[in-house]
């Protein structure tokens, strides 16, 4: 169950926080990931696992003006990305597009399609429309739900509604519903909220104390799964949000985040501050099961942890699924490490 890692290493210069998998790549497996540097100048990372799966290769350099505390790449063009920066006390987004010729550059500039700047409070993160091409975007802050619209030919960005969360919740993140796509899941201090962008109103709420962040199963509708500090992982369903319908114990410090496979159900990528990734696969109920379910029978008790994978020698702060390939995935541990893993071995037998 335990191990260290086989996987493919790639070492930034900074520290680092975040890395997305480039879903709009569908020649390459790649991943963005973005620096994390006080004094430096920070850089963005454009990284292509081999044909071979036994390298990662640099395929762009930039240069980037602030710390990245949030990066995600847009799930319909492969060179348009956003992120969420700070510098000093002052936090901001943009979208970016890497220039076409980049790779024949020394050292590309980034173009600054569009800045999100109508935050007054602290922004968290920035989430892309779920699926296929989309003008929406959705930018989240401490007080704040933002719903954008953005033209990237006229590179404009313009606020399309917005919402505050009210002076007791201070929000710090969310995931937007593959299933639904007028649905947001916010994460706050005792609570997930879950709001309707169509009405931008809370339709219901989890009331959970720490959760640290969300995902949906892209899967299997009306569930989402949270990661809280210390209480591990609980998977949710959203027509009965009293109770979880599942846990997991999650890791032996913080549980920072959560990440469901694209394409198999059951199956749930978790880091935290243990310098650990765990694979888990959760069984799936009678109803509502896919054929693409990679766990065992429900009538046989087994452990829902796969493999632990623990030869970091840091925090473990972000992890990516691979859309185009979704048995590899990126973990980014804060000391700049980027490891490629294959999940293969590790997967239940039919």
């Amino acid at each position: 169950m335990q191990g260290g890692s086989t996987g493919v290493g790639y070492g930034l210069k900074y520290q680092a926080r975040c890395i997305s998998d480039v879903k709009a790549d569908t020649d390459h497996t790649s991943f963005l990931t973005g620096t994390l540097s006080l004094k430096e100048e920070n850089e963005v990372h454009l990284i292509r696992l081999s044909s071979g799966g036994n390298e990662l290769i640099c395929e762009g350099l930039f240069s980037h003006p602030n710390e990245i505390w949030d990066l995600a790449s847009c799930p319909f063009d492969q060179r348009i990305f956003s992120t969420v920066f700070s510098s000093g006390e002052s936090y901001g987004a943009a979208i970016w597009q890497i220039p076409e010729l980049y790779g024949q550059q020394n050292s590309p500039q980034l173009e600054r399609i569009a800045s999100l700047d109508a935050h007054s409070s602290k922004i968290k993160c920035v989430l892309w429309w779920p699926t296929g091409r989309h003008d929406k975007l959705v930018s989240i802050d401490e007080q704040n739900l933002f719903l954008w619209s953005i033209d990237t030919s006229k590179k404009t960005a313009q606020v399309q509604s917005q919402e505050s969360a009210g002076m007791l919740h201070y929000l710090s993140g969310g995931a937007w519903d593959a299933h639904d796509v007028n649905a947001v899941a916010l994460t706050c201090d005792s609570s997930v909220q879950l709001w309707d962008l169509r009405t931008m109103k809370t339709t219901n709420s989890i009331q959970h104390a720490h959760v640290r962040t969300v995902d949906y199963d892209t899967k299997k509708k009306y569930m989402l799964v949270t990661a809280e500090d210390e209480s591990g992982i609980h998977i949710w369903d959203l027509r009965k949000p009293k109770f979880p319908v599942s846990e997991l114990p999650g890791h032996s410090h913080w549980t920072w985040t959560v990440k469901c496979n694209p394409e198999y159900e059951g199956l749930i990528l978790s880091a935290g501050t243990d310098s650990a990734v765990n694979l888990w696969s959760v069984p799936s109920s009678s109803d509502d099961s896919t054929s693409d379910s990679l766990v065992e029978s429900p009538t046989r008790r087994v452990d829902p942890l796969l493999h632990s994978y623990t030869d970091y020698e840091d925090s473990v702060y972000d992890l990516a699924w691979s859309f185009r390939e979704p048995w590899i995935f990126a973990s980014l541990s804060y000391d700049g490490r980027v490891v490629v893993e294959s999940i293969q071995p590790h997967l239940p037998k039919k």
